[in-house]
């Protein structure tokens, strides 16, 4: 079945640019050793927010370098980055080894999660909260093609239909909540909405919504509460028909940070998120850029929304990276 496209109201991607905008040109360090030159980043919504910060905070650092960020999912980032168009890609989902073998490589830098959800104004609210959904649910409701009504998941009587919402773009946040229901994003149902922003917004404006998003799109960072208007739906992971306490942990940001750091939310749809370049980073701007993230830019990741890597993971990243600019 076909997905219906909704043209939603938001950018085609989103870009900032710290001191100018381009193609990356000339880097290296200058006379005095400063580090200058231009970096540019393209991909995944789910990544956006976190790059900003430590493209802001490495720029302290090194103001001669220039930073290039553009949101448009993970899918466009790929090809970005494989078309030379780019340094870095931002993908919020496993690299393929068909794109392993057209010469991507890849950093793990941090984790994050992708989220079901609703509009806090939905009729059945309180029963959402108290009884979630199972995995199971979700796969009939994302991946069957007949109309879904709200009551038949809650044990309720009547037929109030589901108004079900997903990704039109390539994008990590839509493969990763497939690969948790066992397909792959073009099995997945629903209206077809462009990226993190619009579908959040399109959930937020529609009472009867269900979508998925990321972290960053579904809490303010600043105040750690979900924005208004919307909710997560949370997961029954062990399908006894209600959320036990271990299972509660949705309506703050750093709960939920804990619950996936512990792995109490399942995995996926929590995932690992990567920056790839084309081949072994050749950009030294870039590769100083890499180096700081998994070292001193790991500071940052829970003040922005996200889940730092466990100890063990990040110094095989380290190692990763360090032998791979010393054989370049």
């Amino acid at each position: 079945m076909k997905k219906i496209l909704l043209t939603v109201l938001v950018l085609a991607a989103i870009i900032i640019c710290f001191n100018g905008c381009g193609q990356s040109g000339e880097s290296g360090y200058d006379e005095e050793g400063n580090l200058y030159g231009r970096i540019s980043i393209s991909g995944a919504w789910a990544m956006y927010p976190l790059t900003v910060r430590w493209a802001e905070e490495f720029r302290k650092e090194h103001p001669k370098v220039r930073i290039d960020i553009s949101a448009g999912g993970a899918g466009k980032g790929m090809a970005d980055v494989l078309g030379n168009m780019v340094d870095i890609a931002m993908v919020s989902r496993e690299i393929t080894k068909v794109e392993t073998d057209r010469g991507a490589w890849y950093l793990g830098v941090a984790k994050d999660a992708v989220l079901p959800t609703y509009n806090k104004a939905n009729p059945f609210a309180d029963a959402i909260r108290t009884q979630g959904f199972t995995r199971e649910q979700f796969q009939e409701i994302f991946l069957t093609a007949d109309k879904k009504h709200w009551e038949s998941f809650l044990g309720i009587p009547g037929n109030t239909t589901i108004s079900l919402y997903t990704r039109s773009d390539a994008c990590g946040a839509a493969e990763i909540w497939a690969k948790y229901l066992g397909k792959n994003q073009e099995d997945l149902h629903g209206i077809g909405v462009f990226g993190d922003p619009g579908i959040a917004e399109v959930v937020k404006n529609d009472r009867l919504g269900m979508g998925y998003n990321n972290i960053a799109f579904a809490f303010d960072i600043n105040s750690r509460q979900l924005f208004p208007g919307l909710g997560i739906i949370p997961i029954d992971v062990n399908g006894n028909g209600k959320i036990d306490p271990e299972e509660d942990f949705y309506d703050d940001l750093d709960q939920l940070m804990t619950a996936i750091a512990e792995g109490r939310y399942p995995s996926p749809p929590a995932r690992e998120l990567y920056f790839v370049s084309n081949g072994i980073p050749e950009n030294v701007a870039a590769a100083e850029f890499l180096r700081w993230i998994v070292t001193k830019g790991q500071q940052f990741v829970v003040e922005a929304g996200y889940v730092v890597l466990s100890e063990e993971a990040l110094a095989i990243q380290q190692k990763k990276l360090e032998q791979t600019i010393s054989e370049n």
